[in-house]
């Protein structure tokens, strides 16, 4: 079944919540970069909460978020919009540890704990809203509900997670977002500790072959869950080679007479999915003179 993510009310509308299933998505990420297993959890994990994230936008508004925490793995970008779609790429993808003590992937590890999570949002406004707060774990799961209790003062539980393959490939990866709402009883809030607390991790219960749908069932009970919206989930980049040309004739004529000179070429390249695009000589001249005429 494709990767697909849902929105759901609970307790009569003291809980606010997201659980979406991206094992295939996390896996397209996974084979375009060539990560390695510790790369794939980190990135895996941003893209999970980045594109839940995502579907708290509306319309065209999308979410940038990087991660940047000192750590080997460098600086994780992801970006989402409100229509299920994620993209998102690691510094260095070939970065991997040993498990760590608990058995799992060492994401602390390679993410490191000195650094800050910075989350952009674009609502389509000339001033974008940014927010940013320390890496309190590089664990992931707990910087971003760290995130939304200090930057937008919304007690949440962010739980993400990854498993991978002998091959590289990604086994299962999803989670889950669950907010508490203003006005909450206490008992409601002690009810969802107490089961978060104590539940299985989440990208085990994926590969158990629970559903998203299910995955909320099982924090929160099936009786206390009204489900709002699914939506599917995908790996899609909006590059093209129109916009690389539109980039480089802003870049001006002379960077671009600098261009043929030196190599008679171009190449560009988008991090996000590794895709490259080459420009011909006379593909730069054509775009000199767009540069030429603009400047006019």
């Amino acid at each position: 079944m494709s990767d697909y993510l849902i929105k759901a009310l609970a307790f009569n509308g003291q809980v606010r919540a997201y659980a979406s299933d991206t094992t295939q998505t996390v896996n397209e990420a996974q084979k375009k970069h060539y990560t390695w297993p510790t790369a794939s959890a980190a990135m895996g994990r941003t893209m999970t909460a980045g594109v839940m994230m995502g579907a708290m936008m509306k319309g065209e508004e999308k979410i940038t978020i990087k991660i940047d925490g000192g750590g080997p793995i460098g600086i994780i970008l992801v970006d989402a919009n409100a229509k299920g779609e994620v993209r998102g790429y690691v510094t260095n993808p070939q970065t991997h540890f040993d498990l760590n003590e608990q058995g799992k992937l060492d994401v602390r590890r390679a993410v490191g704990a000195e650094g800050m999570l910075t989350i952009v949002k674009d609502v389509g406004l000339r001033d974008h809203f940014s927010g940013q707060t320390p890496i309190v774990s590089g664990e992931i799961g707990e910087d971003f509900t760290y995130y939304f209790a200090a930057s937008e003062q919304v007690p949440s539980a962010v739980g993400v997670g990854v498993l991978v393959n002998p091959d590289n490939s990604i086994l299962a990866s999803g989670g889950f977002i669950i907010q508490i709402m203003p006005g909450a009883e206490e008992e409601t809030v002690s009810l969802i500790e107490e089961k978060i607390s104590n539940m299985t991790p989440v990208s085990k219960l994926i590969e158990q072959g629970l559903s998203p749908e299910e995955l909320l069932y099982y924090i929160l009970g099936e009786e206390n869950v009204k489900i709002l919206e699914k939506m599917p989930v995908s790996f899609t980049c909006n590059c093209s080679k129109e916009r690389f040309g539109n980039a480089i004739i802003g870049l001006g004529k002379e960077e671009i007479q600098d261009m043929i000179d030196e190599d008679e070429q171009a190449e560009a390249h988008c991090h996000f999915c590794n895709e490259k695009y080459l420009f011909t000589k006379d593909e730069l001249e054509q775009m000199k003179e767009a540069a030429q005429s603009t400047s006019n």
